[in-house]
């Protein structure tokens, strides 16, 4: 899965740096006679010009909770997404009571097979992955996000059914720890079905998490199997019950997703003015990692300092939007999820720096409205759906709930609204 990572196991190396021995120091505590654990470390450090961002990733041999049912597993614990050095020789310097470098460091449990005497290192390649995300990006990871993977978390050629990921609160470290350089909290890696990021993605990822923590599948520590091969609503229906009707009473907390998406103008029955950036060469590294998937935070109608002052605002006349399939089969989220809710939703290209966000009429601080339904403001993209459209578009939009029935390129049109959107091929 991440073929360009270069490794090595070793026991962990006796450097003096304050905020690695802090967190060091946590380690022992949850891990008294595991002082030195096997450690995967690059190489080549970051701040070298290595390519992988975190320094190290210790492996722990937990021996589970057989009151709590939760088996032995593998602990592992990356180091280098928050600050171990304090010199600003890769995160600015901070300290107490501010975030230590991104603020969070990454954790994942992984049931330990029947006479395994070491832990697997593929855990440390999807570390990795998820840390260059967030470095390239800038955007943290946080309890209740999730991330697109659509791929065996161990990289293997079977048919496995643990292909997402969800990221909850690692339950024996601590919830915000102090360092010399400044706080740090554990976000877990979960490894789940199709089925359940479908879940959080419809409702929320937090909701679906503290149900995983009921079933024998996750257990209350949120141990991944990968030997899973039902997802918990097959295995307790119950779940699936409390899913659905959690996203009827609330919709979706899921405000954006990186996505394959651009716009064009019509005027008429004809497009014009194609915005589509073309794609940075320094992005090709960005883009091996899955599309993740946030919460609020993503949206630009929360975040106005991302509005450039000096770019003018335009209405369109019309509009045709293109997303590809996988982008596409959120238009019923986004529109049942969100809209319909009184909210919006973000599409991020991963093309290009474009943005497109779909608004309902009672969203405030817009720059659409009645009138001008479609307005761009630099790469941002606004669009308006009246109460009416989204009615409609939700019924339409019903087949891409199944896209094995759907033949492609499919274009949806509402002529009066000067709108049409196509789903097409990658």
């Amino acid at each position: 899965m991440y073929g360009s990572m270069r490794e090595r196991v070793e026991h962990s190396p006796n450097i003096r740096a304050l905020g690695l021995d802090a967190l060091h120091a946590l380690c022992r505590d949850v891990y008294p006679e595991q002082g030195n654990p096997l450690t995967v470390t690059a190489i080549l450090k970051y701040w070298l010009g290595g390519p992988d961002p975190l320094d190290y990733i210790s492996m722990y041999e937990n021996p589970g909770c057989p009151e709590l049912g939760v088996p032995p597993h593998w602990h592992y614990i990356s180091l280098g997404l928050s600050d171990l050095h304090g010199d600003g020789r890769l995160h600015p310097r901070s300290g107490p009571g501010r975030p230590s470098g991104f603020g969070f460091e990454l954790t994942f449990r992984l049931v330990r097979e029947r006479g395994e005497t070491s832990p697997p290192t593929w855990p440390a390649n999807v570390m990795q992955q998820l840390a260059k995300y967030v470095f390239n990006s800038g955007n943290m990871l946080m309890p209740g996000d999730h991330v697109s993977w659509h791929a065996p978390l161990d990289g293997g050629p079977g048919p496995g059914r643990i292909t997402q990921i969800l990221m909850g609160r690692d339950p024996q470290l601590p919830a915000s720890a102090a360092t010399p350089h400044g706080e740090v909290s554990f976000v877990q890696i979960v490894g789940v079905t199709s089925e359940e990021l479908q879940a959080a993605q419809h409702w929320n990822g937090l909701g679906v998490i503290n149900l995983l923590k009921t079933t024998r599948g996750c257990g209350s520590w949120l141990v991944t199997d990968m030997r899973r091969i039902n997802s918990v609503m097959e295995e307790d229906p119950s779940i699936a019950e409390k899913i659905q009707g959690g996203i009827e009473r609330e919709g979706s907390n899921l405000s954006g997703v990186s996505a394959k998406c651009w716009w064009v103008q019509m005027c008429g029955e004809k497009s014009t003015e194609k915005y589509r950036e073309r794609r940075d060469d320094s992005d090709e590294e960005e883009l091996d990692i899955k599309p993740t998937i946030k919460s609020e935070r993503l949206s630009p109608c929360d975040q106005d300092a991302n509005i450039p002052e000096d770019n003018g605002i335009k209405p369109l006349l019309g509009l045709h939007l293109t997303f590809n399939l996988e982008a596409g089969s959120l238009l019923p989220l986004a529109i049942k999820g969100r809209v319909m809710h009184g909210r919006h939703f973000t599409f991020k290209s991963i093309l290009s720096h474009t943005a497109v966000t779909i608004v309902a009429p009672s969203v405030t601080g817009t720059l659409v409205s009645r009138e001008r339904p479609y307005v761009v403001q630099g790469p941002w993209l606004q669009v308006l759906l009246p109460e009416d459209l989204a009615e409609t578009m939700a019924q339409e939009f019903q087949i891409l709930s199944t896209p094995e029935h759907l033949q492609l390129p499919r274009t949806f049109s509402w002529p009066e609204h000067k709108l049409a959107i196509t789903i097409a091929n990658d």
